[in-house]
């Protein structure tokens, strides 16, 4: 068995871990990332991953720092306008229609919209770049031995590591969590979502639309113009059995029913990818930190696609991080650093997971008196504008 040293050891390699990995090795320190999977950089590939991600305002200085946002930058989408539309009246169609202009907070969109294989590809080539950084895809964490100096980690590949840090970015199943006993509150929904890239004849106009009627948000994220026609990305919740009925479908007629569920607001869809179908969970981990362990992302905090919160609080775990690593670069995973990030992190973490899951519940009503309930409180809501501007600042991830 070979063993080797490294500052940080990174086990997941998906768009947070890929992140992390960018963020640490360009700030010098020496980093491994693993994961059992190789990643997909290609759209059409078997196993791509068609959603997309919206990166909100605070996001951008992590992306920044990371070595990554120059080369994203050429590929994204500006989000100048969250749209919230009610269809919940007896046929679905827009009754109420809302705009939250980002020009009411900023000079700067609410953020930017890019494919998450595209996130992948452009992250791998970063760390190609990165001669610290050594990034292993097809090797798994197998073993978690923490003690108070260092994490002994166990690969795949018959290596053992030593780290300073271990980041556990491994997803919702995380095992490094599971290793450290550390334990999660679930909340299910019965929910699954579907995405995919549709095209259609209206311009979207930088303008992110989610539309609420039952079973859970519709929503269209502005992505670049294919072949010539305007292109979104689509996130469609619904309760389990009838997401899995759409996905079955054929095409011409998917395309028919989810023309409807968006009320036509860009005329026809026309969907371009595969389908993809995820399930929906709220999650939160008990603790964020463990001996020498931060937990980030999936592995720490899981929520519905609603508001673009998931991914960008991720991100801002990294940001965390970062700040607590450079104020004192020689004692990262130290527990006073490790116990402060999780005290930095969690309450808001939980605050922002349980504004979601309400979110989501009322979404998904079916009944038409909280149909006209929830209708209600969107009107009322944008009506204040104290409140509407509050609204935006915390959706961008802003803290107040």
């Amino acid at each position: 068995m070979t063993r080797i040293s490294t500052d940080i050891l990174i086990s997941g390699g998906g768009v947070a871990g890929l992140t992390a990995a960018a963020l640490f090795g360009t700030e010098g320190y020496s980093v491994i990332c693993v994961d059992p999977a190789p990643p997909v950089t290609e759209e059409t590939a078997e196993g791509a991953d068609l959603r997309s991600t919206a990166f909100l305002q605070p996001s951008l200085a992590v992306l920044k720092a990371a070595g990554l946002w120059d080369r994203l930058a050429p590929f994204a989408t500006d989000l100048q306008v969250m749209r919230i539309v009610d269809a919940g009246g007896k046929i679905p169609s827009p009754r109420i229609t809302r705009d939250f202009n980002a020009t009411d907070v900023s000079d700067l969109p609410f953020g930017w919209n890019l494919p998450n294989w595209l996130l992948r590809r452009e992250m791998v080539r970063r760390l190609e770049g990165l001669p610290n950084v050594d990034f292993r895809p097809g090797t798994a964490t197998t073993g978690v031995l923490t003690r108070d100096t260092e994490a002994l980690v166990d690969l795949s590949d018959g290596t053992k590591v030593s780290a300073r840090l271990l980041i556990g970015a491994d997803g919702r199943n995380s095992p490094v969590r599971e290793s450290l006993g550390i334990g999660v509150r679930t909340m299910r929904y019965g929910q699954k979502a579907l995405a995919f890239a549709v095209t259609h004849p209206e311009p979207h106009g930088n303008v992110s639309t989610e539309i609420h009627r039952s079973g859970g948000p519709f929503t269209l994220v502005p992505l670049p113009d294919r072949d010539g026609r305007p292109c979104s990305a689509i996130v469609w919740m619904e309760r389990g059995p009838e997401a899995l009925r759409l996905a079955a479908l054929p095409e011409a007629e998917f395309n028919a029913e989810m023309t409807a569920r968006s009320g036509a607001i860009y005329g026809p869809l026309r969907l371009e990818t595969r389908r993809t179908v995820w399930p929906i969970i709220s999650q939160v981990a008990h603790r964020m930190s463990g001996e020498r362990t931060a937990l980030i992302a999936e592995a720490a905090h899981v929520m519905p696609p609603i508001g673009a919160q998931g991914l960008n609080m991720s991100l801002a775990d990294l940001r965390v991080l970062l700040d607590l690593c450079r104020a004192a670069p020689n004692r990262i995973g130290e527990e006073p650093m490790l116990d402060l990030y999780h005290r930095r992190r969690h309450p808001e973490v939980l605050a922002r997971v349980t504004g979601i899951d309400i979110l989501n519940r009322a979404s998904m009503q079916s009944a038409q008196p909280l149909r006209d309930l929830r209708a209600a409180g969107v009107a009322s809501l944008y009506a204040l504008k104290p409140v509407r501007r509050t609204l935006m600042r915390l959706g961008m991830g802003a803290r107040g």
